[in-house]
């Protein structure tokens, strides 16, 4: 089996340790949109109904969101959820 970017521990179950492609598409269009319109990640949080360490995370890449929170962060930025999924000209950047 090919050990791509994955790590393995005694039980032999892969561990991700890379951020994927998606992740961080997501990552730079929900920092974009937010800063497009001048909210913090802490008023993003209260309008979303989740934890400001919970955006934040997601604001880095780190978290593997579920399709309900992505639809709540939407929600919360007034946007639709494809213009938070797809390629955007300013989400070639890298989140700060």
């Amino acid at each position: 089996m090919e050990n791509s970017g994955q790590k393995r521990d005694a039980s032999d179950v892969p561990i991700q340790t890379q951020k994927c492609e998606a992740q961080l598409l997501f990552a730079a269009n929900v920092r974009r949109a937010r800063k497009a319109q001048c909210i913090s990640q802490e008023k993003l949080a209260e309008y979303a109904g989740l934890h400001t360490n919970y955006i934040s995370s997601v604001e880095r890449g780190e978290r593997n969101i579920s399709i309900c929170n992505i639809e709540r962060i939407a929600r919360g930025l007034g946007v639709a959820m494809p213009e938070l999924l797809s390629h955007q000209p300013d989400a070639a950047k890298a989140p700060e």
